[in-house]
């Protein structure tokens, strides 16, 4: 699954910022003008995730891994529910395989 940030939000008016939610992880790409960043966070290695979601505007979510962390802003309340719910499901999917 596919998450697009929008291109109304800070930061994300000519590249907005996406997240993939795979099976093994998540890719986190934010890309820029002249050079971008994407990250893949296997679930294992993901130790919290935060949700920011403001009475208005767009919101963010913050994913810690391994001492670092990854920020994504411009999605709607709902995308960043849907992103929190489906990491929690691929980190407890990946605890219980083996």
């Amino acid at each position: 699954m596919k998450y697009t940030a929008s291109r109304l939000s800070d930061g994300n008016k000519i590249f907005p910022a996406e997240i993939y939610i795979e099976h093994s992880g998540i890719k986190v790409r934010i890309p820029g003008f002249f050079s971008g960043e994407t990250r893949f966070i296997n679930y294992e290695n993901i130790s919290a995730v935060n949700i920011n979601t403001p009475l208005i505007g767009f919101s963010s979510v913050t994913i810690f891994h391994q001492g670092n962390q990854a920020y994504a802003h411009g999605f709607t309340k709902e995308e960043v529910r849907q992103i929190k719910s489906a990491i929690d499901s691929g980190k407890w999917r990946s605890r219980n395989q083996g």
